[in-house]
């Protein structure tokens, strides 16, 4: 129920499966190593000892790879305004 690009004909369906992947990536991403769950009290990734801390957004984007074309760039700003109410 998380990831609305699961469920058909809204504002956030993937008509492109490269579009899927990568907002699943981000979701999961965010999901391992940026939210405190409430039964673990850390992330997954610090109880499985990936991670020492948690992560800002702006340290999962930093991950991202940068691109040589305009038209294939990623938008990091965009991705931080689209995750930034999810930091609360």
């Amino acid at each position: 129920m998380a990831i609305r690009r699961f469920t058909r004909l809204t504002n956030a369906f993937s008509k492109k499966l490269d579009n899927h992947k990568a907002a699943c990536a981000l979701h999961f991403a965010y999901y391992n190593f940026c939210r405190i769950h409430k039964s673990l009290r850390v992330t997954p990734a610090m109880e499985a000892g990936i991670s020492d801390h948690i992560w800002s957004i702006e340290e999962m984007c930093a991950l991202l790879p940068e691109q040589g074309s305009a038209a294939k760039r990623i938008d990091k700003g965009l991705i931080l305004k689209a995750l930034g109410d999810r930091t609360a």
